[in-house]
């Protein structure tokens, strides 16, 4: 058995149970350290192109066949080049494939978040080999090399203060009024975007005068259509980091009750009761509602600060008229 067989056994194994940006995690965290695990021969593929095939087809069990030929030849490259799996008990073998988690394709260090989460995968693949009597331990609980520290702090200059978010919410109600509400639930309401885009009328509460309340069930997160399983951009979930079936409530003020009483008056929900749509109808897109943000972030507000969204009274939510006037 060799590194790549085992590796890619693994990553069939997990796909089922796994949510499309997971599949996508795992076969990233492959792609980078199989390189690492082959042996030197005269001719080898260029770093970026072996990566991008290992990362696309080796380790995507619906994708594992390529009519590309070049992509072909580096598959069949990699599988013939690897290691034995036995050689992961060398400490040095082991030593050099957590080193090459740590690279970008470029040479320089990855964010230790990104170093940690691939050493995470790389160590599952090395448990699911004990497992299957592939190895007789776990070589990376006793090897003495260190995970990087992530910074647990939050820089307050990359944090919008009150003013500048009013002030972008402000250029997104002008730039795009529909969208206004669903920035106003990542504002106010710190939902997550997949989360506000599975926002149904039927999950909240909006009373006239008074805080409302959101009931999240799902979340829509999207990721290329190779790693779903419905060969969509985006799939239905359960609630991030929680499990199948999870409730999570959400007390929002009313100025955000004011945002999204406004919204479904002018916009309505789509047939599913969804209140944020793409252009066409479907779900919202992460470039869609991503173009408006950073057009909305570009916008000068010069030395005067942008009047705010809404005003201080929570009877009038103080947005643009609706497109009917």
């Amino acid at each position: 058995m060799t590194w790549y067989q085992h590796a890619a056994a693994y990553a069939a194994m997990k796909w089922p149970a796994l949510a499309a940006h997971s599949r996508a995690s795992v076969a990233e965290a492959l792609a980078t350290v199989t390189p690492a695990l082959t042996r030197a021969t005269r001719v080898r593929p260029p770093a970026t192109q072996l990566r991008t095939a290992l990362y696309q087809h080796a380790f995507n069990p619906a994708r594992t066949a390529t009519s590309d030929e070049a992509t072909a030849r580096m598959l069949t490259w990699a599988e013939q080049a690897s290691q034995p799996l036995a050689r992961l008990a060398d400490p040095i073998v082991l030593r050099a494939a957590l080193d090459a988690l740590t690279l970008r394709l470029d040479g320089s260090r990855a964010a230790a978040n990104t170093i940690t989460r691939k050493r995470a995968v790389f160590h599952g693949v090395l448990g699911y080999a004990v497992e299957a009597g592939l190895l007789d331990s776990n070589q990376a609980d006793s090897i003495r090399w260190q995970v990087p520290r992530a910074a647990t702090t939050v820089d307050p200059t990359v944090v919008a203060s009150p003013a500048q978010a009013e002030a972008l919410l402000a250029a997104v109600a002008r730039i795009r009024p529909a969208l206004a509400a669903f920035f106003g639930c990542l504002y106010y309401g710190a939902l997550r975007p997949e989360e506000a885009i599975a926002l149904r009328l039927a999950d909240c509460h909006l009373p006239s005068h008074d805080w409302g309340m959101l009931t999240l069930t799902r979340t829509a997160p999207r990721t290329a259509a190779a790693w779903t399983g419905n060969g969509t951009s985006h799939e239905q979930r359960s609630l991030k980091h929680r499990p199948d079936g999870s409730v999570r409530t959400v007390p929002i003020p009313p100025v955000l009750v004011s945002m999204l009483r406004h919204h479904h008056r002018c916009y309505g929900t789509a047939p599913d009761g969804r209140l944020f749509r793409g252009t066409r109808g479907g779900l919202l897109s992460e470039s869609s509602y991503g173009r408006t943000w950073h057009a909305a972030r570009a916008r000068p507000s010069g030395s005067r600060r942008l009047p705010p969204l809404l005003p201080a009274a929570p009877t009038t939510c103080g947005m643009p008229p609706c497109p009917s006037g």
